[in-house]
């Protein structure tokens, strides 16, 4: 990505967005520990 503009602050909605994701990302790990954890096989994506 190359923009000659200097880089902005992120908005109110990009922010947002960036809080979900991490949310998810934390509870997709939170959840595959926990199955891995009850010995379940298919936690998620395949355990990568």
């Amino acid at each position: 990505m190359s923009n000659s503009t200097p880089p902005k602050p992120p908005t109110e909605a990009e922010r947002r967005a960036q809080r979900l994701a991490e949310q998810l990302r934390t509870n997709l790990r939170r959840r595959k520990a926990q199955a891995r954890a009850m010995g379940e096989k298919d936690a998620g994506d395949g355990g990568a």
